[in-house]
């Protein structure tokens, strides 16, 4: 196996990690929103899940495209590769700035109590701002698969 070969295996498993585990959130805040009496309990599991394996999976795949960039001598100004670099650092700014604030809302609201119409609102919220970030990574899934050329 090449070096680009064990990069890519790499890459992609971090892209299932990462992708697949946040895709299971749209089931876990939906069941928080119908059992607003769960989110206590299902939400500090979804933040585990971001911390143990959806982030450090966010962590492999720029070091791993960088290494193969370089092995492959690709470029980074290759259009695939420089638009998938900047909709990742968009969904990192969306992540930090929307979701992780709105899910860290969410926890503390379901675990302190607050009437269900607040709790609402802030499982709205984390839904929202959950598909928003979504949309980078689907875009990145469409190029990194598709590798278009203008």
């Amino acid at each position: 196996m090449t070096t680009y070969l064990a990069l890519k295996l790499i890459h992609v498993l971090a892209a299932i990690v990462a992708v697949g585990t946040n895709v299971t959130y749209f089931v876990w805040l939906s069941r928080t929103r119908r059992q607003p009496d769960q989110g206590a309990y299902v939400l500090p599991g979804l933040k585990a899940l971001d911390a143990r394996l959806a982030n450090p999976a966010y962590v492999v795949l720029p070091v791993t495209g960088i290494l193969m960039v370089f092995d492959a001598d690709l470029g980074f100004t290759t259009f695939w590769i420089i638009t998938a670099i900047i909709l990742y650092v968009a969904m990192g700014v969306i992540a930090g700035v929307l979701f992780s604030p709105s899910l860290r809302r969410q926890v503390e609201i379901a675990t302190s109590g607050a009437e269900p119409s607040v709790y609402a609102e802030a499982a709205r919220r984390t839904t929202v701002t959950g598909i928003i970030t979504m949309v980078p990574i689907a875009a990145i899934l469409y190029l990194m698969v598709i590798k278009p050329t203008p």
